[in-house]
């Protein structure tokens, strides 16, 4: 039992948190070898809603139909089915890890803890930069979708059939991107009652969709499809086999579903960040896989059978054609307008996460002009607001993609997933091989079922990262040519569609993964060694950012050895 010994109110910024765990939290990092720098304020049930609100169910189920459709409604609803069961065993697997060791760089931080000797500082090198470009990944297709979302309201109330160019499409993004920096920037203090707003807000969506789509339907005269429809019906709008559309579906999961690590990310801001930290991440993937069954079934029951025709609608967004079909006019744009300020909610729980995760990789020294980003502004309640203007710079770059075309656009959305899943594995990875007798279980645990589960979700996020790789309408024509001028006019043809069909996930992670880790060899790995030591004899005193109840058992700083670091 900790003693604590009054503190001077005025000496500190009245956060109201509980003091005791606040002082464990402190310590905890501490013996990680960081110091508190962040602000802690996120209750357990914020945590949660931080990656349960960047899950968003409804609105990342309408910006994920169009994985999900070309298979039909057995792709839909089974594909979601079967998907989220190991997505939530990755969130398990990566929650015993969360709860041992929490830290806002966790993932690239457990895989130098746990990683042999020889592969600590590369391993943790490249999956810091993996997953900050993940993290940025989803906030571009985060922002892309919404800029599509309010285009197709746009659409829907002219009535005349008006689409937007690739043009307007980018500069409705940049403007969301600005606008999401702005907010992320100067919206600290009100970020938790934020993410509670979300919680709610999201819930709502989802009973509002699931209740009003089949009685719109049927008032309008419709008739519900049968059940054997929504649970059995196999289409297969692409040009793989079925089966492997039905696979080809999961990548609507497995993105919508891609964000409980933002929960990792903010535990530095946690109150008791080893319960509230893997609880957030079982919760958001538990409720996600629930809930977005049932959206999943209602739009199955509901939707058009011709499922092409849904695909290519008019709208730009084949849930905005659900809705038309269902509700009529008026009614689409209700539901679409609470789907813009979902999705923007969603936007700016991602700019704060993954600013967390660049923050922490900067306070490395790991990313490009670290000492300038890794600044923390206490004039901005807290905030890494370099940090948050870097993010938005380098996604108005990336956004850029959507010039291309629709498969260009959606790299944004594999990039999100291949990045991240190559960050998640990783550190599990690590800990079955290397770091197993160095693994001390947190608060959560799974026991002996430990292991299991992080192997399965070990080969589950490797398929996941190869799933992101295809082409999403099929696989490049072949065809037998009996001379040589046919061969090449053919062949010519060929390549140039398949240049712009071809899915460029593989060309901006491999651009990234093959590119960490040659400025690493070549220039990083003199000076990277991994996280870096910045506690100090101030850390178990009590600071502006937090309350900290004294605690005359605490470790010196000389004694901050626990996790493997050394004062140098």
């Amino acid at each position: 039992m900790m003693n604590s010994q009054p503190v001077d109110p005025e000496a500190v910024a009245p956060v109201a948190t509980d003091m005791r765990a606040d002082a464990g939290d402190v310590q905890l990092l501490a013996r990680m070898g960081y110091k508190q720098e962040l602000r802690r304020q996120y209750s357990t049930p914020q945590v949660f809603a931080i990656a349960f609100s960047i899950m968003g169910l409804v609105p990342s189920i309408a910006s994920t139909l169009s994985f999900s459709l070309p298979a039909g409604p057995v792709g839909m609803v089974w594909g979601w089915f079967t998907a989220s069961i190991f997505i939530l065993l990755v969130g398990l697997a990566m929650a015993d890890l969360a709860s041992a060791m929490p830290t806002a760089g966790g993932l690239y931080w457990w895989t130098h803890y746990f990683a042999g000797p020889k592969w600590k500082s590369p391993l943790s090198f490249l999956i810091g930069y993996s997953n900050t470009l993940g993290l940025i990944g989803g906030m571009c297709s985060v922002d892309y979708t919404l800029a599509l979302m309010i285009l197709s309201c746009v659409s829907i109330s002219r009535g005349d059939g008006w689409s937007a160019s690739r043009g307007v499409t980018y500069a409705v993004y940049v403007g969301l991107i600005l606008f999401h920096g702005l907010c992320g920037s100067l919206g600290g203090r009100l970020m938790p009652k934020i993410q509670t707003f979300c919680t709610y807000i999201n819930i709502a969506l989802v009973v509002a969709t699931v209740i009003a789509l089949p009685v719109g339907k049927v008032t309008r005269g419709g008739s519900l499809n049968s059940g054997h429809y929504v649970y059995g019906h196999v289409g297969n709008e692409t040009a793989w086999p079925a089966g492997w559309a039905f696979m080809m579906a999961w990548l609507a999961p497995i993105w919508s579903i891609g964000s409980f690590d933002s929960c990792v990310h903010m535990s530095e801001e946690a109150m008791h960040a080893s319960k509230a930290v893997p609880l957030g991440i079982v919760w958001s993937a538990g409720s996600a896989f629930v809930l977005g069954f049932l959206v999943l079934s209602v739009i199955a029951a509901t939707m058009n059978q011709d499922v092409s025709a849904t695909i290519s609608t008019k709208f730009g967004q084949p849930m905005a054609q659900i809705y038309y079909d269902a509700l009529g006019r008026d009614g689409a744009l209700a539901f679409m307008a609470v789907l813009c300020v979902v999705q923007f909610l969603i936007g700016l729980s991602l700019v704060v996460a993954a600013s967390r995760q660049a923050w922490a990789f900067s306070r490395d020294g790991a990313l490009p002009f670290s000492g300038f980003f890794r600044h923390v502004s206490k004039r901005i309640q807290y905030q890494p607001v370099r940090m948050i203007c870097g993010l938005v710079f380098v996604s108005i770059l990336l956004g850029l993609l959507c010039l291309i075309n629709s498969a260009a656009a959606n790299a944004l959305f594999s990039l999100f997933v291949a990045s991240n899943y190559l960050s998640w594995g990783t550190p599990i990875f690590c800990r079955l091989v290397w770091g197993e007798d160095r693994f001390t279980p947190g608060e959560f645990y799974t026991g002996r079922f430990s292991r299991l589960i992080a192997w399965v979700a070990i080969v589950y996020l490797l398929f996941g990262v190869i799933l992101s790789m295809f082409p999403t309408e099929g696989p490049s024509p072949t065809c037998t040519y009996l001379n040589t001028a046919m061969f090449l006019d053919r062949w010519l043809t060929i390549y140039l569609t398949e240049a712009l069909n071809m899915n460029y996930t593989i060309v901006i992670n491999g651009f990234v993964w093959f590119g960490c880790m040659a400025y690493y060899f070549l220039y990083a790995r003199h000076w990277y060694t991994g996280p870096q030591i910045t506690v100090d004899e101030s850390d178990y005193t009590p600071s502006d950012n937090i309350i900290v109840a004294a605690d005359p058992h605490a470790l010196p700083t000389d004694e901050l050895v626990s996790f493997g670091h050394k004062r140098e």
